[in-house]
């Protein structure tokens, strides 16, 4: 329930900020609102950046690095681990 709380929230802010691009907010709430959303966007950015090399076996990459975008680590969350490889015993 809290992953989905966050999606969710996370989606309602992706509004605000767009909403604040159409109709700007009052003077200086648009700039923070700008600011907000852009470090947002930074962060979600650099988590696609790191978590890139563990999407490349799933069945919808580009679609997963899409909702990592909008959602971040809320996203992340229901991502499964890969598999740990197998430990190989030396004789």
């Amino acid at each position: 329930m809290f992953w989905g709380l966050g999606r969710l929230l996370t989606l309602l802010f992706c509004c605000v900020v767009l909403a604040n691009q159409l109709v700007p907010f009052v003077h200086p709430l648009h700039l923070l609102v700008n600011l907000a959303g852009g470090l947002l966007l930074l962060i979600h950015l650099l988590e696609v950046l790191l978590c890139n090399r563990s999407l490349k076996g799933r069945p919808h990459p580009w679609r997963d690095r899409g909702r990592i975008l909008l959602f971040g680590v809320f996203h992340l969350q229901s991502i499964p681990a890969p598999a740990a490889p197998e430990a190989s015993s030396h004789a």
